[in-house]
């Protein structure tokens, strides 16, 4: 009997997907905070704590997507056509952003590039939450292909997802200087920190209310079966996780609002998860209905089980030699 090897798969592809979200989520929320720096020099030291580790955390995403297309690839051939103007909405503002990261401390006209930046950053954070609000309220499909029209994702709950991540990449980016730096801006970190804390919160509550209405699935989910007592522990967990965000913010800790936000995002992701489990194409294809053959599945494990260590190996070691506080006057640049 042949080794199934869909449910690892999904697996590894979750695991790239989260591991962006996570790494350039605080990467990008210095983006949307940047705007309302308290001055220039403050601005410097945003950009210099993000400056050794910012272009390789896009690895994650290009796994996440090179995966879909070659392991779910019915998937790819439906989701994306859904998602095409958001996609590209994203990668044009993260070619903006990357471009404007590595050219404004050459160039003259500073500013620009700066505006380049915040803009690149705020679009491609947005187009992403579009992204998941769209492939969350599930895609029109008749046979195997998309049937929907090109502004299909234009809707109030994919453009409020939007939103919504925003807030959360912002409460990323604030815990994340509240983590690499101490004085005045840490403590204008935490203030920011507090105002995205509270969107997020709403956001959640939304999402929470809305999702249910919006499809049976999660309905049923969640608020039916014998599962709901196993369920149930991860809203409780998430609202401990705030508390304990809120708490560290008012405090004098400098790790622990980064991991209280690390964790909200996991315990959103695991609430994704269990919610739309094991669709890969809302709500209409399972994991396995939208997989390769498995020989192709087998031949492409190959290559990932020596890339993925990899990967995750010089993430962890730039992390890890990157560590502690950013000054003035030490930078990247």
């Amino acid at each position: 009997m042949a080794l199934d090897l869909v449910p690892l798969w999904a697996l590894i592809l979750a695991f790239a997907v989260f591991m962006y979200v996570l790494l350039d989520g605080f990467d990008l929320g210095i983006g949307v905070l940047f705007p309302f720096a308290p001055d220039a020099a403050s601005r410097e030291l945003m950009l210099r704590s993000v400056a050794p580790i910012w272009d390789f955390n896009e690895t994650w995403l290009v796994l996440g997507g090179i995966g879909l297309f070659a392991v779910f690839p019915l998937a790819f051939a439906i989701v994306i056509p859904a998602v095409y103007f958001p996609i590209l909405f994203m990668l044009i503002g993260l070619i903006f952003r990357g471009v404007a990261f590595e050219f404004r401390h050459l160039s003259e006209r500073r500013q620009d590039w700066d505006r380049a930046f915040v803009a690149g950053s705020i679009i491609a954070t947005f187009s992403q939450g579009i992204v998941l609000g769209t492939f969350v309220q599930g895609l029109p499909v008749e046979g195997r292909a998309y049937v929907g029209g090109s502004l299909g994702w234009c809707t109030p709950f994919a453009i409020l997802t939007g939103l919504g991540l925003i807030a959360g990449y912002g409460l990323l980016g604030a815990c994340w200087l509240v983590l690499k730096t101490d004085g005045e801006l840490q403590q204008w970190a935490r203030r920011k920190a507090r105002y995205f804390a509270i969107g997020v919160a709403a956001f959640v509550v939304m999402v929470s209310v809305w999702t249910p209405l919006l499809q049976p699935q999660i309905r049923e989910r969640w608020f039916g079966g014998p599962q709901l007592l196993w369920l149930w522990p991860v809203p409780l967990i998430t609202l401990a996780l705030f508390v304990l965000l809120w708490r560290s913010l008012a405090g004098e800790r400098h790790v622990t609002p980064f991991l209280a936000a690390l964790g909200i995002f996991g315990m959103a992701y695991l609430g994704l998860g269990i919610s739309i489990f094991p669709m890969v194409v809302p709500y209409t294809f399972d994991l396995w209905q939208a997989a390769a053959t498995p020989k192709s599945q087998a031949f492409l494990m190959i290559g990932t089980m020596f890339l993925l260590p990899i990967v995750l190996g010089y993430t962890v070691y730039s992390y890890w030699v990157f560590r502690g506080k950013v000054t003035a006057g030490n930078g990247y640049h």
